[in-house]
């Protein structure tokens, strides 16, 4: 209260305390007001957050099994009130009252889309990748009334595949460090860090990222490969969302607004709205996949838009893959004092309180079923939990069977390097946090099955 009278508060200013910490929202023009007394706040909320620290609220990571604390998970197929599910009618209305909660406990709500979208293809090279590809660079540009926002497609199709199934994903670092192709445009790059405007690739970035896209195999399998720069859907830090999509929607912001990792979803879903319009694609057959974060957005993805005819998730950790409740790794604290644009306010209430949360990500694998998912770990990516991630398979396994399929088939976790798959397939191979050209193969193998039927 003392704070609301010296920083002339008025409507649409939130203080907010959360597990010992405070946070401030406030509007530009107080800021322009109280600039010297804001500074002063600032430091001192900074002081408070790192007197919380060490005083033991942010305590190291568990990497041990024996510290996992015990943990109760929500049966899938219950509801909240008790009831339990026993055939698909049920099943859709249970799927609806979990949807609504990770709504609002977790990712936030995303705007009804009642947009369009204009495409302009920038260029198209007919032998790409030594002859083997087609290669366009789209404009997508979301109109929403008087309001737009663009985004760069980079699209490889197979040519020797008269309508080609798609992996789609987001990139870290530009279109142009996907594959060392020339003609690919320098994206504008949005550094990690409050900045006012992105700064343009380089040349010597061409390339970099080619391992963990692997294109030449992706497009001898018959597969096409749709990407997009994911800081051209929301810049990946805290910039209040003036930067990126949030600016198409007149929307008062409040503890149930999307943050970035519905943003990036939403990306996803226009840029299926371009492919279903490419007569080369097969767009009943476009998988969503992402790594680490952007395998969170695609998850989201997955559950937000039926579409999307397969869903993969490499690494993708807390709130991804891996079960909040088991506090091992990266935890809901961790994850929304370091990013805190990426969920919506009202998931700060489990920081530190995970036994609290109303579901976990077991529950939101369940709302991808009866498609094909596939869920990837590291030997070496403790941080993101691997046993987390194959536990919440194991936990979405019983409603896939409930539809008709045959689930997840494994129930201990499997030997590194030796992948599992039903409906729910699973890996744990060696080494880290990155995607490899042992997870592409596996993904390959696994659309082998569905997408090519």
């Amino acid at each position: 209260m003392k704070l609301r009278k010296h920083l002339n508060y008025k409507q649409g200013n939130r203080i907010l305390k959360v597990n010992g910490y405070l946070y401030l929202r406030y509007s530009p023009d107080m800021y322009k007001k109280n600039k010297v007394i804001m500074r002063k706040i600032f430091f001192a909320m900074l002081t408070f957050c790192l007197c919380g620290i060490a005083s033991g609220q942010q305590s190291d990571p568990i990497y041990d099994e024996s510290k996992v604390p015990a943990y109760t998970l929500h049966d899938p197929l219950v509801f909240s009130d008790g009831t339990k599910v026993s055939d698909r009618k049920a099943w859709e209305k249970r799927r609806s009252e979990l949807y609504d909660i990770f709504c609002d406990e977790v990712y936030g709500r995303t705007p009804e889309w009642k947009g369009k979208i204009i495409s302009n293809e920038i260029s198209s090279v007919e032998d790409a990748l030594s002859g083997t590809a087609t290669m366009k660079q789209v404009r997508i540009t979301m109109k929403n009334g008087v309001r737009e926002h663009s985004m760069i497609m980079l699209l490889f199709l197979p040519k020797n595949v008269k309508k080609a199934p798609v992996f789609l994903g987001l990139n870290f670092n530009g279109n142009h460090t996907v594959v060392n192709e020339p003609g690919i445009t320098l994206a504008d790059i949005w550094p990690r860090k409050p900045v006012t405007a992105p700064v343009k690739g380089k040349d010597s970035e061409r390339g970099n990222d080619a391992d963990s896209w692997q294109v030449n195999q992706i497009i001898s399998r018959g597969y096409g490969l749709a990407t997009i720069y994911y800081c051209d859907i929301d810049p990946d830090f805290d910039d209040d969302f003036k930067n990126g999509i949030h600016a198409l929607f007149d929307e008062e912001r409040n503890e149930e607004s999307w943050g970035s990792v519905a943003a990036w979803a939403f990306g996803l879903s226009r840029a299926l709205d371009y492919l279903e319009t490419v007569k080369w694609v097969d767009s009943k057959k476009v998988a969503v996949m992402g790594h680490s974060r952007l395998g969170k957005a695609a998850l989201w993805a997955g559950v937000s838009d039926p579409r999307f005819a397969m869903v993969i998730s490499n690494n993708s950790g807390c709130g991804g893959a891996a079960l909040s409740k088991r506090i091992y790794g990266e935890t809901v604290g961790r994850i929304n004092r370091s990013f805190p644009h990426w969920f919506c306010d009202n998931f700060n209430k489990y920081n530190e309180k995970e036994e609290l949360l109303p579901v976990d990500q077991h529950q939101l694998l369940t709302l991808i079923a009866p498609r094909p998912l596939y869920v990837a770990s590291a030997q070496d990516d403790q941080w993101a939990d691997p046993k987390g991630e194959f536990l919440s398979c194991v936990g979405a396994s019983p409603v896939y069977k409930l539809l008709g399929t045959e689930g997840f088939p494994a129930t201990e976790m499997p030997p590194v390097n030796s992948p599992v798959a039903g409906r729910i397939g699973y890996h744990i191979r060696t080494g880290g946090h990155d995607v490899t050209l042992y997870d592409w193969l596996r993904y390959l193998d696994f659309a082998d099955s569905y997408m090519k039927k």
